[in-house]
């Protein structure tokens, strides 16, 4: 009998190169109410004296992240800032998006946001503070450290995925850039999908949406093919690239661009057959597949031969070209590779379908109102002050 989840929660890999010590956070002005701090020299975090921060943690194109404790609960946490969020209105729509999707969703493998902060009046602030449950690391430091992964570790993190995503795609939320990047790990692998600045709402089926989405690495063939219409089953397929690079500790399709992304898919997959290419709609697209040379298929036991037959079956039907005949989650869920893990009983749907529905032409001045609106969710009690 495969032993149970609690037992096999190892500890995860993590050592001092994962976690940032460097204390790089400077206290320059402080009051009853508010306090600042200069984080990495560069960033100013002007946010309520309850939370205290303690390092930072990351920077990226949408923001910095400090870990801080709340001390009123003397919870840990972290806290992001999205500085000048109104600068660009498709940055400022992702903030709002990941807003209206976490306050709607509640999942044990989904990152909670569990405060809204800005540092200003409705009228003119610009920074937005996204206070989550914190963790320890991105997935991509526990695949990329030294020591091994075992089975179990794979298998879990599978696991926590497959369920974690099950629940968004119950909400009809497809999420559109699924990576190790944007999951987040802690000490004793509990897995937690976060970023969803990309997200978009579906009604249960397929429907016209921008392919420029995600991370190349781990785009699905048919955003690859500039189809318009797709729908959850993109999200599949980035959890089979997540899948091979856990089994074989690098990415399974590292394209330079697009086209070269493909040659790598077909060099695994094969050729695809003439039934499989029936979901593309653009001609010359579709006239360009056909034309190029026969290439065989690629056994997946030759890339991970460690990997027992049921990890490599359900890879297996995550890669499929063809959208139509990919694996969904819940089908997943049910593969004999997640026995021991899959029980009906505690797999929860959502209970309700997510909106966040968004205007994309909508001007700076409506996203902000929208914005406002969605922290005043969060913070009920600041209304009458503002």
């Amino acid at each position: 009998m495969m032993t149970t989840i609690m037992q096999q929660k190892e500890t995860c890999l993590m050592d001092d190169k994962i976690r940032n010590n460097n204390k790089q956070i400077y206290k320059i002005m402080s009051n009853k109410k508010r306090h600042r701090f200069k984080v990495w020299e560069s960033t100013i975090f002007d946010i309520e004296t309850k939370y205290d921060p303690i390092e930072p943690l990351g920077r990226g194109a949408y923001g910095v992240v400090c870990s801080s404790i709340n001390t009123s609960t003397n919870e840990k946490v972290a806290i992001k800032k999205i500085s000048n969020v109104f600068d660009h209105s498709v940055g400022a729509l992702k903030v709002l998006r990941e807003m209206k999707i976490l306050r709607q969703t509640r999942h044990e493998n989904v990152i909670k946001l569990k405060d809204v902060m800005v540092a200003s009046i409705k009228s003119t602030f610009k920074d937005v503070y996204l206070v989550y449950e914190l963790m320890d690391c991105e997935l991509t430091n526990v695949i990329y450290s030294p020591r091994q992964l075992s089975k179990y570790h794979i298998k879990y993190f599978m696991f926590q995925l497959l369920n974690g995503l099950n629940y968004l795609h119950s909400a009809n939320i497809i999420h559109r850039d699924l990576k190790p990047e944007n999951l987040l790990v802690n000490a004793n692998c509990d897995l937690k999908i976060s970023d969803f600045g990309l997200s978009r709402t579906t009604k249960g089926r397929a429907q016209p949406m921008t392919v420029c989405v995600g991370t190349p690495a781990y785009r699905a063939p048919e955003l690859l093919l500039s189809c318009e219409t797709y729908g959850t089953s993109m999200d599949m397929w980035s959890v089979g690239c997540i899948f091979a690079e856990l089994l074989g500790r690098k990415q399974i399709f590292p394209g330079k661009d697009s086209l070269d992304q493909l040659k790598l898919i077909l060099n695994l997959l094969g050729t695809p057959r003439d039934s499989d290419l029936k979901f593309i709609t653009n001609s010359r697209i579709l006239n360009f597949l056909k034309s190029q040379p026969f290439t065989p298929k690629t056994s997946l036991s030759s890339l991970f031969p460690n990997a027992d037959f049921m990890a490599l079956d359900l890879l297996q039907q995550m890669l499929v070209f063809n959208p139509n005949r990919r694996i969904t989650v819940s089908e997943a869920l049910k593969h004999p590779y997640m026995t021991g893990y899959y029980d009906s009983r505690s797999i929860r749907r959502a209970p309700f379908p997510c909106d966040i529905a968004v205007d994309a032409d909508a001007g700076v001045n409506k996203i902000r109102d929208m914005i406002w609106d969605e922290m005043l969710l969060h913070r009920p009690e600041t209304a009458p002050f503002r």
